[in-house]
């Protein structure tokens, strides 16, 4: 059997040609890491207590059957409580459109983002597509309706 790796195609803008492409950091890293397309010189500022959409100047092809799970970088959240509002973000297989990090700083001072900043990593994932299907009941389990917290700390 003959199987290829799939690949990511991506379109590095204008405005991001002189950046790096999302690498890998080590042999067993699970995310790429994405970075800040912000102006050189000038950055921009994440507000304490606020967000913003950053640009990383890249458009991805994920193939078919993938998604793309934009995740926060540790090192920001522990040192600067910067952190992804929406984690994880979710870029589909059909999304053509700049890919773009909603970083949240939940800090109480301002941060300032720099041009090639590491800001988020990007995890490509399988995903499957299920079919659904209205029932009257649903099958017993263990659990049953037991949520948020039932089984203590």
């Amino acid at each position: 059997m003959n199987q290829t790796q799939p690949i990511v195609e991506v379109l590095q803008l204008a405005e991001a040609r002189d950046l790096p492409l999302p690498q890998y950091q080590t042999a067993d890293s699970a995310g790429l890491d994405l970075r800040a397309a912000v102006p050189a010189g000038e950055g921009q500022v994440l507000k304490a207590g606020g967000w913003a959409l950053v640009p990383t100047g890249l458009k991805v092809a994920i193939p078919r059957g993938y998604e793309g799970q934009v995740r926060p970088r540790s090192g920001l959240a522990l040192k600067h409580g910067i952190g992804i509002l929406n984690a994880p973000g979710t870029i589909d297989a059909d999304y053509r459109g700049e890919v773009g990090v909603i970083l949240f700083n939940f800090s109480d001072a301002d941060f300032l983002i720099r041009r090639g900043d590491r800001i988020a990593q990007l995890v490509l994932a399988r995903v499957e597509r299920l079919p659904w299907v209205a029932v009257e009941t649903l099958p017993e389990s263990g659990r049953g309706e037991g949520g948020f917290g039932h089984t203590g700390l």
